[in-house]
């Protein structure tokens, strides 16, 4: 009875030890989750055409698809249309006295003019100052002071006139009227400017005719 269980124990052992060396031995076969990668030389692309990466060269223009017409420069040589439009004259009335200004060279070449409108205004307010105390001369340097630093100012143009008609200068004063109404025709003291310039023009025609 020993015997016989020893025999099946040792059979039972043989059959195990060749069912694992089998197992071994076997080359294990490929499995769907992991596809080789398709050969890439067989591999065609999606279109005939490879696409053109090559920048364009000038060289490449075909003279003869060009045409006929002119062509435009991009040289400094392009003409410009530099004229001023139809109204400008009518817009800007003072653009020509500060252009024949600005030609002509009167001022010197160190000369250069600050464009402060607070400081022209102090200037009017100390030039009336001086203007009610009948000090005609220091309103007039405060004047012409205001419209060095605010050129063109309508006040400080009107009250300059005044200033030279108080001190007997007609001919000064009449351009300072005059000036007044190119800057302001409409404005707040353009009708004494005009009485003003009637009234002068009138003196002076007064001394131009001989005594009887």
């Amino acid at each position: 009875m020993r015997s016989l269980f020893l025999i099946v124990f040792l059979t039972l052992g043989v059959t195990l030890f060749n069912a694992s060396l089998f197992a071994q031995t076997t080359p294990s076969s490929p499995t769907s989750s992991n596809p080789q990668p398709p050969d890439s030389s067989t591999s065609k692309p999606a279109s005939g055409r490879t696409p053109n990466l090559a920048p364009p060269r000038s060289d490449t223009v075909n003279a003869d698809s060009l045409g006929d017409e002119p062509g435009q420069s991009s040289s400094k040589d392009t003409l410009i249309d530099l004229s001023p439009p139809p109204d400008d004259a009518q817009a800007h009335p003072q653009s020509s006295d500060v252009l024949m200004d600005a030609g002509s060279g009167s001022s010197s070449a160190g000369e250069f003019r600050y464009w402060d409108p607070h400081k022209a205004a102090k200037d009017i307010e100390v030039g009336d100052y001086y203007f009610k105390r009948k000090n005609y001369r220091a309103a007039q340097d405060r004047y012409r002071e205001a419209l060095l630093y605010k050129d063109n100012d309508a006040i400080a143009t009107f009250r300059l006139a005044e200033c030279l008609e108080k001190m007997d200068q007609p001919d000064d004063a009449r351009k300072e009227y005059e000036s007044y109404l190119r800057i302001l025709p409409h404005g707040p003291q353009a009708e004494q400017a005009r009485k003003s310039i009637e009234r002068l023009k009138s003196a002076d025609s007064a001394k131009a005719q001989p005594a009887k």
